[in-house]
C-alpha cells in the first residue's frame, strides 16, 4: 500500500504536469510581450515573476478549468494586440458564435463578476476583435453562473496603461507598489510583502500609503 507521503508526493506532481499542460504560456524573458494575465492580476506578484520566480505552492484551479475549456472544439488560440515598441498577447478559453468565453471556478457564486475576469475579458475582445464576451463561474457541484460584457475602451485604455508601467518597471528595476487583496494570503511572495511577524492595521496602512506610483 502507497504510504501517506508519497501518496501525497504522486497527487502534487500529478498537479503540477496538468498545470504546466493547461497555464497560459508566458515567456517571461521577452520583455516585448506583456501577457494579459500578468496585467489582470497584481503588478507586483507579476513583476517577481519575471524577475525572481517562485513556484507556487496551490495550484489554481480557476486557471486550469479555463485550461480544460481551450482544448475543446471551441477552444481559442493565443492572439497579439499590437501596442507600436511592444505586444499584448492573451488567450480566451472558447470562442463561439463570435462571443468569446473564459471559465473560472468558484467556491461560490459572486454577486458580481469579479474585476480581474472583468479586465481579462475585456482586453479578449480587443485582442480578438470582438464585441460580446461571457465570464462563466462554476462552482464544485458543476453548476454554472454567468455574466456579459460588451466590448469597453475605457478599461482596455486602463490595461494598456498597466502593460506599459509593467514594462517600465521591469527594465528599471523598480518594485510596483503593493495591491492588496484576498489573494495575498496565498500568493507564494507574501513575505516579501509583509513581514513574517504580524502587523497590526496600522502598519499595513502606512505600507500601503508610503508607497509612489
Amino acid at each position: 500500500m502507497m504510504g501517506d507521503r508519497n501518496f501525497r508526493t504522486v497527487i502534487r506532481s500529478a498537479i503540477e504536469s496538468v498545470s504546466k499542460q493547461l497555464d497560459y504560456k508566458i515567456d517571461t524573458e521577452n520583455l516585448d510581450k506583456i501577457h494579459l494575465s500578468e496585467v489582470t492580476k497584481c503588478l507586483r506578484r507579476s513583476y517577481f515573476d519575471r524577475t525572481d520566480p517562485v513556484e507556487s505552492e496551490i495550484a489554481h484551479f480557476s486557471d486550469l478549468v479555463g485550461g480544460m475549456f481551450r482544448q475543446l472544439e471551441y477552444g481559442s488560440t493565443p492572439a497579439e494586440f499590437d501596442l507600436e515598441n511592444m505586444k499584448l498577447e492573451g488567450q480566451a478559453d472558447m470562442i463561439a458564435d463570435d462571443t468569446v468565453m473564459i471559465f473560472r471556478s468558484v467556491s461560490e457564486f459572486p454577486e458580481d463578476p469579479h474585476a480581474k475576469d472583468i479586465l481579462y475579458l475585456n482586453g479578449c475582445l480587443w485582442i480578438y476583435g470582438k464585441t460580446d464576451g461571457i465570464v462563466v463561474y462554476i462552482d464544485g457541484g458543476g453548476k454554472e453562473a454567468s455574466f456579459s460584457l460588451t466590448k469597453n475602451k475605457k478599461m482596455f485604455e486602463e490595461i494598456i496603461r498597466r502593460v506599459r508601467v509593467l514594462n517600465d518597471l521591469v527594465k528599471e528595476k523598480k518594485l510596483p507598489i503593493l495591491e492588496p487583496s484576498t489573494e495575498c494570503s496565498t500568493c507564494q511572495y507574501y513575505e516579501r510583502c509583509f513581514s513574517k511577524k504580524k502587523r497590526n492595521e496600522k502598519d499595513v496602512i502606512a505600507q500601503i500609503l508610503g508607497q509612489k506610483v
